[in-house]
């Protein structure tokens, strides 16, 4: 079956209103539309930075407890959790996989890392 969606944690996590951290979370795989249609919106024609925050709104579909991810969800994100949401998001629609490259800091030994869902 194909996948179309892969969980993720959060370096650091999301805190809420309430003081809750959501740190783990959902992102499936962009569509054509994720792409285009934010263009259109204001915020992004006046600041072209804020397609990152409209694009990873549409396609994290789940962080932690939060009801509903929208772009005011990803704007108080820590800029470490925005970066890894940013390279995650690559990852997963740049080569289609969700295998990456790590090396134990300790004995130095390189090894591969799934970090899909469900593989």
């Amino acid at each position: 079956m194909f996948q179309t969606e892969y969980e993720f944690t959060l370096p650091k996590g999301y805190a809420d209103g309430e003081g809750n951290l959501h740190k783990t979370g959902v992102m499936r795989l962009a569509t054509a539309a994720d792409e285009i249609l934010p263009l259109k919106d204001p915020r992004v024609q006046q600041n072209p930075a804020y397609l990152t925050i409209i694009l990873l709104s549409r396609v994290v579909t789940r962080l932690g407890d939060v009801p509903a991810v929208n772009p005011r969800i990803i704007e108080e994100l820590f800029a470490s959790d925005l970066s890894y949401l940013q390279g995650f998001y690559r990852k997963i629609n740049g080569d289609g996989t969700t295998v990456i490259n790590a090396r134990c800091p300790k004995c130095e030994h390189e090894f591969e890392v799934n970090i899909g869902m469900g593989e």
